[in-house]
């Protein structure tokens, strides 16, 4: 396992600076998701990590040393990208093993051993002799993870490694990647994700990105509980958090307020505020109230199990006042 640090790490494309400036510490054996709309520099800071792009400025410490020159062979690193990278003409043991065979120092036991105990790790031992085309495209993807333990690495690098699969599939990876990671708690893990929902059931710890910047860093509920801008408060969180300005606002003493859908209630009469139903979802287990409240964007209200409630009703709702969040004029929280 590594620690890493980044100390005010800069890349530049010509005269386009993409990183701008980024500190971060990622412990050893941690699992860090990078998470952040597109562009916002995420999957660049990962090659920064692994050697594949030259840092413009700044400095890379893996345990305490210096690896800004440090070739990607050198730092102990296995990398899992968004496509499988599998060679169609291989077998899955032949595609897991390949790393190995191109290293010095390893016998045809040693690499059996390494490969059977991964594929036993992601339950594709019986797919040994197939060949790519013959897996669907989770098994696929467990076979390009597995080919990355072979290698026993210190760091395990993710480049949006399910946004290949369907629905269904990113589910069940996940929960596989999830278990991957608990069954090597001493490898660190970075993980890069446009999909907030991924960052919030993997992380250890979230590292949110903007425009090449650090926006916050945290546990999943540190983030969803308590996000230090308006930016991380839309951003994670599934529906995203309701925005409320104007004299709503101004009557907690804020520029804007923030409450999620479900610290939100519908009641009979005497609410705080009401709006008009535009849209309903039921869900089954769940449902969403999409209210017309004179905001920028519908309030959303989430409500246990289905509801019965339909276009054009007037209702009445109250949030609770320990869930609101305030947030001055330059979107910074009010605590």
């Amino acid at each position: 396992m590594a620690s890493i640090e980044l100390r005010n790490i800069r890349k530049s494309f010509g005269v386009v600076e993409v990183i701008k400036g980024v500190d971060l510490t990622i412990r050893k054996g941690e699992f860090m998701v990078f998470v952040g709309p597109s562009g916002c520099g995420k999957s660049t800071l990962l090659r920064l990590i692994s050697g594949l792009e030259d840092i413009t400025s700044g400095e890379m410490l893996f345990d305490g040393q210096r690896v800004n020159a440090l070739a990607p062979s050198k730092r102990g690193i296995a990398m899992v990208f968004q496509s499988y990278a599998l060679y169609p003409h291989m077998t899955v043991y032949e595609n897991m093993a390949f790393g190995l065979t191109l290293e010095k120092g390893h016998d045809k036991d040693e690499i059996r051993r390494r490969v059977e105990k991964a594929a036993d790790m992601l339950q594709i031992r019986q797919y040994l002799d197939r060949l790519p085309k013959q897996l669907s495209g989770g098994q696929r993807q467990r076979v390009a993870i597995g080919r990355a333990i072979t290698r026993d690495p210190k760091v395990f690098l993710f480049d949006e490694p399910l946004s290949n699969l369907d629905a269904a599939l990113r589910v069940a990876t996940r929960i596989e990647i999830a278990k991957l990671h608990e069954g090597m708690p001493e490898t660190t893990m970075i993980y890069v994700t446009h999909d907030q929902v991924e960052a919030m059931t993997l992380a250890d710890r979230i590292c949110v990105l903007r425009d090449g910047m650090i926006e916050q860093v945290g546990t999943p509920m540190e983030l969803y509980e308590t996000p230090d801008s308006l930016f991380v408060a839309g951003f994670i969180g599934s529906p995203k958090m309701n925005f409320i300005g104007g004299e709503r606002a101004a009557a907690h003493g804020a520029s804007t307020i923030g409450i999620r859908g479900e610290h939100i209630a519908i009641v009979p009469e005497g609410g705080e505020w009401s709006g008009t139903v535009i849209h309903t979802e039921n869900l089954g287990a769940d449902s969403y109230v999409y209210l017309d409240m004179g905001t920028e964007e519908p309030v959303v209200v989430r409500l246990d199990g289905a509801n019965s409630y339909k276009s054009g009703d007037v209702v009445h709702v109250t949030p609770m006042a320990d869930r609101i969040h305030r947030f001055d004029a330059s979107g910074k929280p009010m605590r």
